[in-house]
């Protein structure tokens, strides 16, 4: 990776993807990951009901054999969940803490993802510091960052999704999440976390609205999901921030 890339002169930093990750978090006390659609916005809600939430690269064999060495919930796909189980969708996470369901406080969850779950396990495993946030909790993600970051350079990280063929597809919706932590941050930005900043306050009005008409809400609309939107336009909902510390997210 050449110099130019690692935004290094800049202490507010902002990249698309785990090559992007991996380019700008040299050096960087924090990396904020955001994945609104929907892996950060799960967590978030997880870490609201003192949920805590291990990160998995792939939904395959061995998430189940992890899982049950964590004495974990293993998170479903979203059709194999139905109405009732738990899967990547916040609202389906929302309903299993209510009373009697499988996510009572206290309890462990193993959330995989290609996207957001896991550029934080791996940036976890090359022992960096990861904030978990979404337009939920922009606000408050950018507060704890700032502080633990101590003027030390911050990196925020939009997980984007993926095209067939697992190629990156740049989705607006982490723009805007990742903007909104980088609009509460100080410190020198560079250009691209300007841009991102800049991405968001140009919509912040309008995030409901924004979050329905983008590609991926449209494509969740179209699934029969579309009821997870509000609650991931929510902004600042939430003061929740998880942060990973021993393998698994957990409130800070």
């Amino acid at each position: 990776m050449r110099e130019p890339h690692s935004q290094d002169v800049s202490d507010v930093r902002f990249d698309w993807g785990l090559t992007g990750a991996l380019a700008i978090s040299q050096g960087a006390a924090v990396v904020v990951v955001v994945d609104v659609l929907s892996f950060t916005t799960t967590v978030t809600v997880a870490a609201e009901a003192g949920v805590e939430v291990f990160p998995y690269r792939m939904r395959d064999a061995s998430a189940a054999t992890f899982a049950a060495d964590k004495q974990a919930v293993l998170a479903v796909g979203r059709t194999e969940a139905g109405s009732s189980g738990v899967s990547l969708s916040p609202l389906s996470v929302q309903a299993a803490t209510e009373s009697g369901g499988p996510l009572a406080v206290g309890a462990r969850l193993v959330l995989p993802s290609p996207n957001g779950s896991t550029i934080a396990r791996t940036l976890f495993e090359q022992g960096v510091a990861v904030v978990a946030a979404c337009l939920r909790n922009a606000a408050a993600a950018a507060v704890w960052a700032q502080r633990e970051a101590a003027g030390a350079p911050m990196a925020v990280i939009a997980a984007g999704e993926r095209w067939p063929g697992d190629t990156l597809r740049p989705a607006v919706e982490d723009l805007w999440g990742a903007g909104a932590v980088i609009a509460a941050l100080s410190g020198r930005k560079s250009p691209e976390a300007e841009a991102a900043a800049a991405a968001f306050r140009a919509v912040a009005r309008s995030m409901p609205e924004s979050i329905a008409a983008c590609a991926s809400g449209r494509e969740l609309i179209d699934d029969g999901y579309g009821d997870e939107l509000p609650l991931a336009a929510a902004a600042g909902a939430s003061s929740v921030v998880p942060v990973l510390r021993g393998g698994s997210f957990q409130p800070a």
